[in-house]
């Protein structure tokens, strides 16, 4: 690509790199100039302007950025139309966006005319939310980098919509709890996955301890539910504690006992036969976001969670920094 200053006698068919007022009017930047306009900017006394002009084997910004989204646009993903060098991607449903980061960087690495930007893996998107955005940073690009970095891409962008979850929901109680505990926290697990777009839980509430836990198990599996979800009354500190012990006796595993994400730490990831079960952090009774989140949405998606992945949360897991939290934490001013 050709970019400079020419006197106007040599601009026509080029494009206009920077804005320029003529009298009472405004040409901007990548507009492809004609012979009115350069009549007009010579009307106005403007003798030369900075253009660019493209050589064979440049592909256009508009076509080089909608070439560049297309390649990356996986399932559950739509494509706008491209302008000023910018073409977008966006969610057709609520759900998780999945990146593969490699592909992405790579795409990033050919040239520096060609760029993409995305969320962040695992994002929660909205219906119609900016999933990506392909930028082609001057007014074109060489045709043989597209064509790398489109190779590289190959459908690195995908969105995993939500889908409704049959959950069962058992909650503890102790001696003495108010029940507006118990309630506030039932209908805060039912918030959160109306949000997902899975039905309001059965809710079944019991005493905190082993025995009575095990049989409230075996009574939530009576409904074939897909996820069994515990809340304790009070924070599991071990892997033999009431809740998660409860589930070993039940003829469950415990998969992963807390979490690198905070608030949710003390998170118990558990199966019983092919159906997932987790003790909710105490958090969980709160409509803020958490740890749980990160894992309910992973269901809703229907996308695998291990013990692997949630050791992965670490980065970007500290949430919100929570001033009433005790020592060690220092305290402010």
């Amino acid at each position: 690509m050709i970019f400079g200053p020419v006197p106007l006698a040599q601009a026509e068919g080029a494009i206009l790199a920077h804005s320029v007022r003529a009298g009472g009017a405004v040409l901007k930047k990548g507009t492809a100039l004609t012979g009115a306009h350069l009549a007009a900017l010579a009307g106005a006394g403007i003798a030369e302007v900075t253009i660019a002009r493209l050589e064979d084997g440049d592909v256009p910004e508009n076509a080089a950025a909608y070439a560049l989204a297309q390649a990356a646009c996986g399932a559950g993903l739509r494509i706008a139309a491209a302008t000023t060098g910018r073409c977008n991607l966006y969610a057709v449903e609520a759900g998780l966006f999945r990146v593969d980061a490699a592909a992405i960087d790579a795409a990033n690495a050919v040239d520096e005319a060609l760029t993409i930007a995305t969320p962040a893996d695992h994002a929660r998107l909205e219906a119609g939310q900016l999933a990506a955005t392909a930028k082609v940073i001057p007014y074109a690009a060489p045709h043989p980098a597209l064509d790398r970095a489109r190779a590289a891409l190959d459908g690195a962008l995908t969105m995993h919509p939500f889908r409704p979850l049959r959950a069962a929901l058992i909650v503890t109680r102790t001696e003495g709890q108010k029940p507006a505990l118990i309630e506030k926290g039932s209908a805060a697990i039912a918030d959160r996955l109306a949000a997902l777009g899975s039905h309001r839980p059965a809710v079944a509430v019991v005493d905190h301890h082993e025995a009575a836990l095990k049989r409230a198990i075996h009574a939530a599996l009576d409904a074939a539910p897909e996820l069994l979800l515990i809340l304790a009354a009070t924070a599991t500190s071990d892997r033999r504690d009431v809740a998660p012990a409860a589930l070993v006796a039940a003829g469950g595993i415990i998969e992963r006992f807390g979490m690198p994400v905070d608030p949710g730490n003390l998170l118990v990831l558990a199966r019983i036969g092919d159906m997932p079960a987790i003790v909710l952090p105490g958090c969980a009774r709160s409509p803020a976001l958490n740890g749980a989140d990160w894992v309910l949405e992973r269901f809703a998606a229907r996308l695998p969670i291990t013990s692997a992945d949630i050791a992965g949360m670490g980065v970007g897991g500290l949430l919100k920094e929570m001033p009433g939290r005790p020592y060690p934490r220092e305290k402010r001013g």
